[in-house]
């Protein structure tokens, strides 16, 4: 279990599978039959129509009719992919190496770099087609096959895994369904909150320069589910981390209602009252942030490192 409460007698759809919670065991003693179980327990559940695949994740929903029609419609989609065959998904670093391996088409004919273009408002995606419109090259096209306001959705990675495109996030991010489905479908979603850093590393990857000096490490997210305001301290957050770990000295993005609104160095991480080097996924911690006392319940903190990698391509 990761977050809510599950209980027996619950709907339960899981990847295929789908079923009701006849009985709950606990896995480090199977003989121990439990009523519900917790965020961070480990349990064995019977009720599934089928054995669901490994790593597939579970969700508990309120209809049974709901639950069966979600579970056909999945294995429709497999069923349909593993006829078809997948096809291969493209990143920057990838069509990089493409192009200057000349495998991604003939040099007369222009090849096309797909992206899905998704940001804040309106104005930031007039400013990032204005800086897109500028680049220019022989042998690349760059498609936009979509530009829209809003989070990063289940949709876009759909298409985005349909037409081998990039996703490009300004200041966005995607929401818990969209990310799964991603690192499913190997799907690159590429976030930034500078725009003229998104148009230099799309001109980059067309000129054949792009060369990552850095590399961004996403290390796991917190739910801040209370907030505290400490004389002489400032504002400290009461987190649950829903996912990966949160770790000294990394950054922290603040992201509210769907947009990112911040970013800020981690300043302090606390359990129990007492400064500690991680916190893995499940646990409670306190997080002071380095210059922002604004946090409020709800919102989400996605914490990163950035890492220098050597350059691999001439």
């Amino acid at each position: 279990m990761q977050t809510g409460v599950l209980k027996v007698g619950d709907v339960v759809l899981c990847g295929t599978s789908y079923g009701r919670v006849k009985a709950i065991y606990d896995t480090l003693d199977a003989n121990k039959q439990l009523q519900e179980a917790g965020p961070s327990m480990p349990v064995n559940i019977t009720g599934l129509d089928t054995a669901p695949g490994a790593g597939d994740r579970f969700y508990v929903l309120e209809d049974i009719a709901q639950a069966r029609e979600l579970a056909e419609s999945r294995s429709d989609v497999s069923r349909a992919e593993s006829l078809s065959g997948s096809s291969p998904k493209v990143s920057f670093i990838d069509f990089q190496q493409q192009l200057q391996d000349g495998t991604l088409g003939k040099v007369e004919e222009k090849v096309e770099l797909n992206l899905i273009i998704r940001a804040d408002a309106r104005g930031s995606l007039e400013a990032i087609e204005k800086e897109l419109g500028k680049l220019d090259h022989p042998e690349v096209e760059i498609r936009a096959l979509q530009k829209s306001v809003g989070g990063i959705t289940v949709a876009d990675v759909t298409l985005a895994s349909a037409s081998g495109a990039v996703i490009v996030g300004f200041n966005v991010i995607p929401d818990e369904n969209a990310r799964s489905l991603a690192d499913d479908k190997s799907v690159e979603i590429r976030r930034y909150d500078i725009i003229y850093k998104l148009a230099e590393d799309i001109k980059a990857i067309v000129e054949g320069r792009l060369r990552p000096e850095e590399r961004v490490v996403e290390l796991g997210r917190a739910l801040v589910k209370t907030v505290f305001n400490i004389t002489r301290v400032g504002a400290v957050a009461g987190c649950y981390v829903a996912q990966g770990q949160i770790e000294r000295g990394c950054r922290i993005r603040v992201n509210r209602d769907g947009r990112t609104i911040g970013d800020y160095g981690l300043d302090s991480l606390k359990r129990h009252k007492e400064d500690v080097k991680e916190v893995p996924r499940g646990m409670e911690c306190g997080i002071k942030l380095a210059g922002f006392n604004d946090l409020k319940q709800d919102d989400v903190l996605e914490a990163y490192r950035i890492e220098e990698i050597a350059r691999t391509l001439d």
